[in-house]
């Protein structure tokens, strides 16, 4: 064997470990962060006055019956295009991959004949004894999933309180006679 050949070929890794390791030395020196003092996190709490093993009470829910008196059918008649994917509007009252909704308001909840309910969805119906009153539709309307746990309804909800108003006083008109304004 040559040792010009051998001399050649230890220069060259000599001379690549020499810009690798000046490429990790200057690398260092440019992303070095200081070790923090104390490792983590602080997470403050608030102190309470009350008993920590009882539940927090929740806001209670706005009522939806207040707003109907002056909701806006036509206007939910275009928050209805989130739900006409699901959901048809007409007399024939045919189903999509949701029921129809022809006269919703006041109808057993998971009462219609030709649609499969989830489990779910007829347990919380009672048998057909819970109806869809206004309350029952603008708490569902707002998170189906979080006011019916386990129901097969993929929608996120409609948050504004003022939109469900429209919406149902929308749904309020799709029926044979509209089912009447609850008393305030």
């Amino acid at each position: 064997m040559n040792s010009s050949y051998f001399n050649t070929a230890a220069g060259a890794f000599l001379g690549i470990m020499f810009v690798v390791m000046t490429l990790s030395i200057v690398s260092e020196g440019i992303y070095d962060s200081p070790k923090p003092e104390t490792e983590g996190f602080l997470i403050e709490v608030a102190e309470g006055g009350g008993d920590a093993s009882a539940p927090a009470e929740e806001a209670a829910p706005e009522l939806i019956a207040p707003l109907l008196a002056s909701a806006d059918p036509a206007k939910g008649e275009a928050v209805f295009k989130k739900c006409a994917a699901c959901h048809t509007n007409d007399a024939g009252n045919g189903n999509k991959i949701g029921p129809g909704l022809w006269n919703i308001v006041n109808r057993p909840i998971a009462g219609h004949a030709d649609f499969k309910y989830s489990s779910a969805m007829t347990e919380f119906s009672e048998g057909g004894s819970v109806v869809w009153d206004y309350e029952h539709l603008s708490g569902f309307l707002a998170a189906p999933k979080k006011y019916i746990k386990g129901t097969a309804m993929g929608f996120a909800g409609i948050k504004k309180i003022d939109e469900r108003a429209d919406l149902i006083a929308y749904l309020r008109t799709l029926g044979d006679s509209p089912a009447p304004l609850p008393a305030e």
